[in-house]
């Protein structure tokens, strides 16, 4: 049994995962981990997806340094009621990140680890998308408790969120479940529901495979405007359908 890394002060993990870039994992991990404070956990969330970190412009504090009161320890964000940290603090914005896997591992065993998380429920991990070596270390070394799958409808998505599954069950991270993102969309003028990417793939797919079917997440302009403004929707629109879809997701 190879060494775990400690996380001190959290209790549970969970990862947030996909088998492909692009499928909206990050937004989903935000909504999920503000769903999850929201049903009264005390919730953290930690972005380790080193080629596009994207928690510090969803929760709004892009371009702001990360704070150390004794030089060994870094405070987490404290932004919209969660805990947070990013890779993206430590780099720059515009500068594609040119690492090895081995580094990228080490970078984020050491800013995972060396947060003042302290009295945190349930610790939500935005991992890079893929099945690569970041994924496998992370899923090795940290004590997961589960992780989410966020896929697409669309055949391919799926395809690739069916690896994702499978790498976990390999490395024995239980699977919390599939969420399908982006999964209809709602005309702004008629009402009529539209299925782009096609119709309850992300659901057929987790009944093959015999795990839990989280909930569908619409096609939306207002998830993706909030996201980008750093105010996700269930921080800035409690109540409406958007938000309820993460909450039954995260009650889940």
């Amino acid at each position: 049994e190879e060494e775990k890394w400690l996380v001190p002060g959290v209790k549970k993990i969970i990862a947030v995962a996909s088998g492909k870039g692009g499928v909206g994992k990050s937004t989903t991990s935000v909504n999920l981990a503000l769903a999850l404070a929201q049903t009264g956990l005390k919730t953290a969330l930690f972005d380790a997806d080193i080629y596009g970190p994207s928690v510090p412009t969803m929760l709004g504090y892009e371009g702001v340094a990360p704070v150390s009161y004794d030089g060994k320890t870094f405070e987490p964000f404290q932004y919209l009621g969660i805990k947070s940290m990013s890779i993206g603090t430590l780099i720059d914005k515009d500068v594609p990140l040119i690492w090895r896997g081995a580094k990228a591992c080490g970078a984020i065993q050491q800013l995972l680890t060396e947060v003042n998380w302290g009295g945190t429920d349930v610790l939500v991990i935005d991992m890079p998308p893929g099945t690569g070596d970041i994924q496998i270390t992370l899923s090795q070394k940290l004590d997961f408790a589960g992780a989410v799958i966020v896929s697409t409808p669309q055949d391919i998505a799926l395809i690739d969120a069916v690896k994702g599954v499978n790498m976990f069950k390999k490395v024995n991270v239980p699977i919390l479940g599939i969420v399908e993102n982006m999964s209809y969309y709602i005309c702004e003028h008629c009402g009529a529901r539209a299925d782009i990417f096609g119709h309850e793939g992300a659901r057929k797919t987790a009944e093959k495979l015999g795990e839990t079917f989280l909930g569908e997440i619409p096609l939306h302009i207002a998830i993706r405007e909030n996201s980008d403004a750093g105010t996700p929707v269930v921080y800035s629109m409690p109540g409406s359908a958007y938000a309820n879809a993460y909450l039954a997701v995260a009650r889940q």
